[in-house]
């Protein structure tokens, strides 16, 4: 592991998690502005250092070779003042979420099943780490529990705009 920098539960470091269209790359960079933070999507670092998208290494290595390849990622990447969205599978890895709980508030971006289907419906590309033969109803109750486990914060994301949870996720911080 590199450096922690930040003590425990600093309000510096906030990583996000969620579900698959659940706004955290959205959300995240409209947090970071607010807070004047950098912003790291988690996603991206996996993409860059496989020089793949998420669908594509889903599709030559699998799903488990994803979540792997997220670990490694996670576990390596120093943590610094920022926002991280994280993929949505990294409440699979104990490692991860550990790590992020000693480094950060660990927000969760709640969405019901509709607004999950209906946002991936959208980017139909997205890669999302699970067994081919589970529907998304199967993967959205897998990871709901584990989501809610590690969560600091729960904040729902179905009825407003990314500015306005952004907000609200920034009050509920200022109020720590």
């Amino acid at each position: 592991m590199k450096d922690i920098t930040m003590a425990s539960h600093s309000t510096s470091v906030i990583s996000l998690i969620g579900m698959p269209g659940s706004g955290k790359s959205t959300v995240g960079v409209l947090l970071a502005k607010r807070l004047g933070l950098a912003f790291v999507d988690t996603d991206l670092l996996i993409q860059e250092q496989e020089r793949a998208t998420l669908a594509e290494i889903i599709a030559a290595k699998g799903h488990e070779a994803l979540r792997d390849i997220e670990e490694q990622v996670l576990l390596d990447m120093t943590i610094y003042p920022a926002i991280v969205s994280t993929g949505g599978s990294v409440v699979y890895s104990e490692a991860i979420m550990q790590r992020l709980a000693k480094a950060s508030i660990v927000v969760y971006l709640r969405a019901q099943l509709s607004t999950v289907d209906y946002r991936i419906s959208l980017a139909p590309d997205r890669g999302i780490a699970s067994p081919g033969n589970h529907t998304l109803e199967d993967v959205y109750n897998e990871r709901v529990p584990l989501y809610e486990r590690y969560a600091n914060i729960t904040v729902d994301v179905d009825a407003d705009d990314p500015e306005i949870i952004a907000g609200h996720i920034k009050s509920l911080l200022d109020a720590l």
